[in-house]
């Protein structure tokens, strides 16, 4: 029996302008002490300054490829196994594969100090569309820690 809950999914939320569910959590993960309107206005401009420069009709297009970069397919988990802890590589959920992408690339746009949010997620976004930036490297790491554990890989239960 586990020790945890099951996890409670809630509706899908879409965002008013592109009427889009990955816009609505972006937009949440943005979002500081319930300043939505703020968070919004962050997005909406990081989308539309993100795809300058480029030739595509879809707005929502450099959005969708960089999270699709971004996305780490393995993780490691912490297993206790006759006193000793072994790291696990196990494959990640869709839904948590998401989330981790919006959290890295909110994570690393802020830190990006001296420059406005705003301008900071849409460079963020343009260089995970591309294969490279802060974001990409963070999954790397973790694919080479799953890979560099994957002994332990039988301990996946």
């Amino acid at each position: 029996m586990s020790r945890r809950r099951r996890t409670i999914h809630k509706e899908v939320k879409k965002d008013a302008r592109y009427a889009s569910p990955v816009v609505a959590r972006l937009i949440s993960a943005i979002m500081n002490s319930g300043k939505k309107s703020i968070a919004e206005r962050i997005v909406y401009f990081a989308i539309e300054k993100s795809r300058e420069g480029g030739d595509t009709v879809d707005p929502l297009e450099t959005l969708h490829k960089a999270l699709d970069n971004v996305k780490p397919r393995l993780e490691v988990k912490s297993r206790r196994v006759g006193g000793a802890t072994y790291q696990v590589p196990m494959e990640v959920p869709p839904d948590r594969q998401i989330a981790l992408a919006m959290r890295w690339l909110v994570n690393f746009a802020g830190s990006r100090k001296g420059i406005p949010m705003e301008t900071a997620l849409a460079n963020e976004l343009k260089e995970a569309a591309a294969g490279q930036g802060n974001a990409i490297k963070k999954r790397d790491d973790m694919h080479k820690m799953a890979q560099a554990n994957r002994a332990f890989a039988h301990f996946r239960w």
